[in-house]
């Protein structure tokens, strides 16, 4: 008589463990069908916030509300089997006071049943990251370009040209790993920054649009997907669904005006 083996989810301790070792490969992925699709390759899956502007046109992620996040961490948990999934924490859940962000990253784990939180920040946010570590919320931190923080910014800038600020971001880094982050993302930042924090901090760093020299990467999935119209520089695109989709659904509405839809194959008798 054969048995299934159970499959295991991926535990925040193996992300962690995996510092300076085999590269940790992420993606974001927010409906079920596609989570399904990354969970066979993917490490860990980011529910991020990026879905404002991916999925509902939004112009920032700034305008994402929690319950949107966690309608979406839902589908990206039903969906998956393997990966660690992690859900972001909007703009304006965590930022007033450790008590409120330990309240609402425990609703996102408690009714999406995710397995870690992200949120945005590096040493202003340490003593938040400590409180909610040590309460039994994992912590995934990011820094370097944060989107939330996109109107004090001036835009989506990448971080660290001027050399004077790296102080700064290394700072942040070590800061996020001192408070008991698991890992940290770095993004848009310049690669000798992305790589020199890589080697200083003790937790795996994820990057995107930093280096190779990360611990891991991760991308957005549309965007490598050719989704998009437009893609960052960062952005490598691996397939060109875009222009596929459009010609699927021309040669659907030719179809359709032409009444060569349905055929015999497709209706009932």
């Amino acid at each position: 008589m054969s048995t299934q083996t159970r499959i295991r989810r991926t535990t925040v301790p193996q992300i962690a463990a995996r510092k300076g070792g085999e590269p940790i490969v992420s993606l974001t992925s927010y409906h079920a069908h596609t989570a399904a699709i990354v969970d066979r390759h993917a490490d860990f899956i980011l529910v991020g916030d990026s879905l404002g502007m991916v999925m509902h046109g939004m112009d920032s992620t700034v305008g994402v509300p929690l319950d949107l996040m966690i309608m979406h961490g839902r589908a990206v948990v039903r969906g998956t089997q393997r990966a660690l999934i992690v859900v972001d924490m909007p703009f304006g859940t965590y930022e007033e006071s450790p008590n409120m962000a330990f309240r609402n990253a425990a609703r996102i784990m408690k009714e999406t049943g995710c397995g870690a939180v992200k949120l945005e920040g590096g040493t202003r946010m340490a003593e938040t990251i400590r409180f909610l570590t040590e309460r039994g919320v994992p912590v995934m931190a990011h820094t370097g370009l944060t989107p939330q923080s996109s109107h004090v910014m001036g835009g989506f800038k990448t971080q660290g040209r001027n050399e004077d600020t790296w102080p700064a971001h290394e700072a942040d880094a070590k800061a996020v790993a001192d408070a008991g982050a698991f890992a940290v993302v770095l993004e848009g930042m310049v690669e000798p920054l992305a790589a020199k924090i890589t080697k200083q901090i003790d937790i795996p760093t994820i990057g995107i649009g930093a280096s190779a020299e990360c611990d891991g990467q991760i991308l957005v999935l549309e965007d490598m997907l050719g989704l998009n119209p437009w893609t960052p520089k960062f952005v490598k695109v691996y397939g060109q669904l875009g222009p596929m989709i459009e010609k699927a659904v021309e040669d659907y509405a030719t179809d359709v005006k032409a009444r060569a839809f349905p055929t015999e194959d497709e209706v009932y008798r």
